[in-house]
């Protein structure tokens, strides 16, 4: 094998992965060469696009699809939490039972680690409900703009949590996503389509994201710095946090209701965003660990514009040039 086969493979490896040298990250670091670092973070971030539009178009499905009328946002979220946790179990043993066959880490429960995981699992929990409601009022064209504060609430966190200093530009630019924030609003409003409820779960769902973007930083080291590790222990807290909400909010009694219930279509869709579930947490860890919290967001607010064009050739919706406009400024 060549040098240069040898080195895709090293960058597909640590890319998919998230390790790195032994000697340490930031030897690492130093040492790889430009265009083999610029490679490797290309991957992770185009990774994380694909994984999240895919994700979203389902979960559009499955929280607000007349054909399917099911009424349970929180049992969907907590059921993709409880397949990451299964899959990241069977992974594991499989490792240990077939080594060689895949390359993944032991996981076993330690209660002390998931209580210092925690914190990481109430913001997570908080991110993925009200993106999930967010989505089910809105549209997956206005789901950009619904959820664009991000990386206001990131400079601002930046700064209250980590005392990060923010310059003028950025502040400068946090004022022109507020104003793109309100014109999409107000755009929204005069289509007739605007759901007051949905946007107001898109502003929690952005001051949680930043959140989680920061506090995972924090809690990686607390499991070796292993983004499957944090994986497991963030959904299987999320998934034990879940059980009195899904009880208090009385959708177990919807669920058991649901004429589709016992059809196969519905659990195969349910299971794939699952596996969608499972697939995002990691990679939005992983973008995180290769790059920073700031361009984790910016790259999902990219990544957002890409996706309402897509929504919006989907949909065959007809926006005007205002509303395109608060897009931009987004």
């Amino acid at each position: 094998m060549n040098r240069a086969s040898l080195k895709r493979s090293k960058i597909l490896h640590m890319a998919l992965m998230g390790t790195s040298d032994p000697s340490g990250e930031a030897e690492a670091s130093q040492e790889k060469p430009f265009v083999l670092r610029a490679l490797q973070i290309a991957l992770v971030v185009s990774l994380y696009w694909v994984t999240s539009i895919s994700m979203v178009f389902l979960n559009k499905y499955l929280l607000d699809s007349p054909s399917l009328r099911l009424d349970t946002p929180i049992f969907v979220t907590f059921y993709q939490c409880l397949v990451t946790v299964l899959l990241c179990k069977g992974l594991s043993s499989l490792a240990t039972c077939c080594p060689g066959t895949v390359d993944f880490p032991a996981l076993h429960l330690d209660l002390k680690v998931a209580r210092s995981v925690l914190p990481l699992s109430v913001v997570f929990i908080g991110m993925i409900t009200f993106n999930n409601l967010c989505l089910k009022y809105v549209g997956v064209a206005f789901y950009n703009v619904g959820r664009s504060l991000t990386t206001v609430f990131n400079v601002l966190l930046s700064y209250l949590l980590l005392k990060q200093t923010t310059s003028f530009y950025a502040l400068l630019t946090c004022s022109v996503i507020i104003g793109g924030f309100w014109l999409g609003v107000d755009q929204e409003g005069a289509e007739g389509t605007l759901s007051w409820t949905g946007t107001l779960f898109g502003v929690l769902a952005s001051l949680c994201v930043s959140l989680n973007a920061i506090y995972t930083k924090k809690v990686l080291p607390a499991v070796d710095g292993s983004i499957w590790r944090l994986t497991f222990y963030n959904n299987a807290n999320a998934c034990v946090l879940f059980l009195p909400l899904l009880l208090a909010l009385g959708e177990l009694r919807a669920l058991l209701a649901f004429p589709q219930l016992g059809s196969a279509h519905f659990w195969a869709m349910m299971t794939l965003g699952g596996l969608f579930g499972f697939a995002i947490g990691y990679v939005t860890g992983l973008q995180i660990k290769f790059t920073s919290p700031l361009t984790h967001n910016v790259s999902g607010t990219a990544k957002a514009c890409a996706q309402t064009v897509l929504a919006v050739l989907y949909y065959e919706e007809a926006k005007s040039f205002l509303w395109w406009t608060s897009n931009m400024m987004v």
